[in-house]
């Protein structure tokens, strides 16, 4: 993910149930040293998401898995106490994703903070691609639990011109996520739609740079996958409604690249009217409330139920190493339903915390503990086993199918997605 926002909580446990321009101080406050304060003890592991809008729900429950996994070690790795420190890249004008200037705004105050070991952040790859080359001047190592965008990684299909180099201006990659990039989301997206019989696909996308990068993915994996691309159109968040160029729609099945705020809701009413048989897809970009409970604003319940999506978390069943976390979040939290975004930020946190101790007496130096968190390799998680490659993605490659069920995404099966 993302590049987007998204709800509350929806994972039932046991089974999960789901819920993708800087501005500020001037370019002397963008570097920094590789030390994050000569012989301290005491460092700061901060944490950017956005915390007002559709997104509120799932950054909480990525901060309360991330404060779990700090708890469970005392909020102490060797002989260095960690604080954590919670921050909003939200904004009341722009709320459910990151604000690019509060974003700005967040990194700066990062690397302000001599004791700053760690930024985790943040939700929305859009922010990312703010906050990143402002952190990789100070070389402060950085981890999203859910950002998806192939561009902040590799200029694999999908990227833009001058990515992913522009957000790492030192040269050196600082920066990690736990969550599989959208080429393998375009792929699993295939898979889904080839195991259901589609023969040809009308993709549209959102126009974003995650909607149009993940309509590339898409059309690429298609392609090896002999499935037939048609139809294909970029839609205007500020159009009434789509009733013009749904009216167009022949094929089989349908797929959007977008996010619900990009008027997702109104594209698939359109889609669904225009072409009753076809079956319909989509993106983590609208796995959330705001676009599958007709309760709030979402799709009807009709659409929903043709409407299947996919998203890089699985449910616990897939996660057998989740289950003691779960229970513990449960009674720390005071829960019976848990956001499966918690066990990811669970695992952002740990992987971080592993880096630090990995560097040893050097876990106060940011260079050692980017050096260690780039040679991750076999980890044992929550999420199973994984590394992290030269490039800072993870070698997980696992998404999950959701379909709607009242009004709320939920966990169908994982998706073991080919891609080459």
């Amino acid at each position: 993910m993302r590049f987007k926002g998204a709800t509350a909580a929806w994972l039932l446990v046991p089974a999960l149930a789901v819920g993708v321009a800087a501005c500020g101080d001037d370019e002397k406050s963008d570097t920094g040293g590789g030390t994050a304060s000569s012989g301290a003890t005491n460092l700061t592991i901060y944490s950017s998401l956005p915390l007002q809008g559709t997104s509120r729900g799932q950054s909480e429950a990525v901060i309360n898995g991330e404060k779990l996994a700090l708890e469970e070690v005392g909020s102490k790795v060797g002989d260095f106490t960690i604080k954590y420190v919670s921050l909003d890249d939200s904004t009341a004008q722009n709320p459910g994703t990151a604000d690019e200037g509060k974003t700005a705004q967040n990194a700066r105050q990062a690397i302000r903070d001599k004791s700053t070991i760690f930024y985790l952040g943040e939700f929305n790859s859009g922010g990312t691609k703010v906050s990143l080359p402002i952190l990789n001047k100070a070389g402060i190592p950085q981890i999203s639990p859910s950002n998806t965008y192939i561009g902040l990684t590799t200029d694999e299909p999908g990227s833009e011109p001058g990515e992913p180099e522009k957000y790492y201006p030192t040269g050196n990659k600082t920066y990690a996520r736990v969550v599989p990039r959208d080429k393998i989301q375009g792929a699993a997206l295939v898979t889904v739609m080839k195991e259901d019989g589609c023969k040809t696909v009308t993709l549209w996308n959102d126009k974003s740079t995650y909607g149009a990068g993940l309509a590339r993915n898409i059309e690429q994996s298609a392609e090896t996958a002999d499935l037939t691309i048609e139809n294909e159109e970029g839609t205007d968040k500020n159009s009434p409604n789509y009733r013009s160029i749904a009216s167009k729609i022949k094929s089989d099945c349908f797929v959007w690249a977008g996010v619900t705020g990009e008027n997702g809701v109104q594209v698939y009413k359109d889609v669904a009217s225009a072409a009753p048989d076809a079956k319909l897809y989509g993106p983590d970009g609208v796995t959330e409330e705001a676009f599958s409970n007709p309760k709030k604003g979402g799709v009807p319940a009709s659409v929903g139920a043709r409407t299947k999506t996919t998203v890089a978390t699985l449910g616990a069943e897939d996660l057998p190493g989740s289950a003691p976390i779960l229970e513990k979040y449960k009674a720390k939290f005071n829960t019976q339903t848990v956001d499966p975004y918690a066990i990811y930020g669970y695992e952002t946190m740990a992987l971080a915390l592993d880096a630090i101790k990995r560097a040893g007496a050097k876990g106060n130096d940011r260079a050692e503990v980017v050096k260690a968190l780039l040679a991750t390799t076999d980890r044992e998680s929550v999420l199973g086993t994984y590394s992290i490659d030269p490039n800072g993605d993870t070698t997980l490659t696992d998404y999950g199918l959701y379909t709607i069920e009242d009004g709320v995404p939920t966990y169908s099966k994982k998706i073991e997605a080919a891609v080459e």
